[in-house]
């Protein structure tokens, strides 16, 4: 107790702040690892240094105590290793902040969010699986040269002939920037979060997890029909939103695609850095 009323005896407005950076930091990379295996292994590493701390500390065991300290440098080491895809991903995210403004996908917003409601509606209610993923800031490239490449402007039409069962293209997901869609058939990462694969009532299905797992690595956004029920679900920053009614989803896509307002810099900088952070218009949709 006297130890802890010395330090905040000794505290001054120095301290304040290099405890407020200290403890920013950390808020964003839990954000960054927000959703991703990761977490889990980060949650295991604090509870493995937290323990190792305890026992280190203890005056009776000092040659636990020269292995710890002798190996820890190691374990250090091994961390970017372990968290490489994670650290890429951030750093991607970081080197792109110069066009915060256009974090919205690009098009003319009118159009397109109306022919993929019209199309998405029409798969529903025929019960054709789709999976449609619209490119935003981040490049789907390396996904793009695994379909057939099309380079066609989108349509509801196309959309549907394309998801026709049975078609050559309509198995994997189609991929669009701005009004072209680029190609179909594409195999998407699919996500192994095991805690939204999943659920009470049935376990996620390929075209789900694909979404989820395209939101988990990119900012894309995802358009998913079953073809079970016709049920239609949204994914962004590893988040899929279900059962959207034809009203809801047009909601969600015009504020994907409206124009960008301006805001904060900082704000901006937060939200392209961060992966797990769903835009602020979109969470008041929600």
């Amino acid at each position: 107790m006297d130890y802890i009323i010395f330090i905040f005896e000794r505290l001054d407005w120095f301290g304040l702040i290099d405890i407020l950076l200290v403890t920013v930091i950390f808020y964003i990379i839990l954000l960054v690892l927000q959703n991703t295996q990761a977490i889990a292994l980060l949650r295991g590493g604090l509870l493995l240094i937290a323990l190792l701390g305890i026992l280190t500390s203890l005056k009776v065991l000092p040659a636990f105590s020269w292995l710890v300290s002798s190996t820890l440098p190691a374990l250090l080491l091994a961390i970017p290793v372990i968290f490489a895809p994670e650290i890429r991903r951030a750093l991607k995210r970081l080197g792109q902040t110069g066009d915060l403004a256009s974090s919205r996908v690009e098009g003319n917003g009118n159009s397109i969010v109306d022919d993929l409601t019209s199309a998405t509606v029409r798969l529903s209610a025929r019960k054709h699986g789709a999976l449609i993923v619209l490119q935003r800031l981040d490049s789907l490239q390396e996904y793009v040269q695994t379909g057939v490449s099309l380079n066609a402007r989108e349509a509801p039409e196309l959309l549907l002939q394309i998801f026709y069962p049975n078609t050559p293209l309509h198995d994997g997901a189609i991929i669009i920037k701005g009004e072209i869609i680029l190609a179909a058939s594409c195999v998407m990462p699919l996500s192994t979060s095991g805690s939204l694969i999943t659920s009470p009532e049935r376990p996620m299905g390929l075209r789900h997890r694909a979404a989820l797992g395209t939101s988990e690595v990119s900012d894309a956004v995802s358009i998913v029909v079953s073809e079970e029920t016709g049920a239609i679900s949204i994914t962004h920053g590893g988040r899929m939103i279900k059962n959207l009614s034809p009203d809801r989803l047009k909601t969600i896509l015009q504020t994907f695609y409206k124009p960008a307002k301006s805001k904060n810099p900082f704000i901006a900088f937060l939200q392209r850095i961060l992966p797990g952070l769903i835009s602020q218009d979109l969470e008041e949709q929600l």
